[in-house]
């Protein structure tokens, strides 16, 4: 298309030049005052600017075109990039399980370094009467972890010892830990081919085992936040907020 653009504007150019020429060479034998022209000179003058100014119009145009066409390659050339790189996000595996192991750590972390924090004369601490305390909510942790992580992993939780919320921190604390690395254990073994399966959720509903991975993530962010509440009501820094 460009070599054709540049083909026309030589044609209309040399064109002009030619007929600008034969409007020369017509009036030369003519008295420098002629009276009047005759019609094929002036059919030529008319020619020959009506092509000058198609030449000078054209110019712009195409000046135009040849931005436009770059501008194009080059989006082409991102759009191509774009598509070569899809089927690489395609072939990522399991992004659910993976997600999942990758939150873990960090999670554990916090809530363990949470429960560690608060100190053992406030495990019964309360923010109201009608809210749970500290240390009912560290059994909630442990017994939810070891529940969340059978149903994601397909696997039998172990039989561990029934926590009371009065219990000391020390036996509160290794038993939330504990439950942390079965989830750890029994999670590395998982991956997305069972998300479909029928497990039994809360309440005794069915429910996609792809729940319990959820259920996993939003769990430990909303307990850990809870556990953060508690301290700050006694003065306490979350490990989250502390300078490192």
């Amino acid at each position: 298309m460009i070599r054709n653009a540049d083909h026309l504007m030589t044609e209309i150019r040399e064109l002009a030049a030619q007929m600008r020429k034969n409007k020369q060479i017509a009036s030369a034998g003519k008295p420098h005052l002629a009276p009047r022209k005759d019609r094929s000179e002036i059919a030529s003058t008319l020619a020959c600017g009506v092509a000058e100014g198609v030449a000078r119009s054209a110019a712009p145009v195409y000046a135009w075109f040849v931005l436009w066409r770059k501008s194009m390659q080059r989006y082409l050339l991102c759009l191509a990039a774009c598509v070569l790189t899809l089927p690489t996000l395609a072939q990522t595996k399991n992004p659910v399980s993976s997600v999942i192991k990758e939150i873990l750590p960090r999670q554990t972390k916090n809530i363990e370094a949470a429960v560690d924090a608060m100190p053992a004369d406030k495990f019964g601490f309360r923010p109201t009467e009608l809210q749970m305390t500290f240390g009912h909510l560290v059994v909630h942790i442990a017994e939810s972890n070891y529940l969340l992580c059978a149903k994601a992993s397909d696997t039998s939780a172990p039989k561990v010892e029934e926590l009371k919320e009065t219990d000391s921190k020390d036996k509160l604390s290794a038993a939330v830990k504990a439950s942390f690395d079965y989830c750890a254990t029994a999670l590395a073994k998982t991956d997305d081919s069972k998300l479909g399966d029928t497990i039994e959720a809360f309440g005794g509903r069915q429910a996609p085992r792809a729940f319990a991975f959820i259920a996993l993530a939003s769990g430990w962010a909303d307990h850990y936040a809870a556990a953060a509440q508690y301290l700050r009501l006694n003065g306490i820094l979350p490990p989250t907020a502390q300078k490192k």
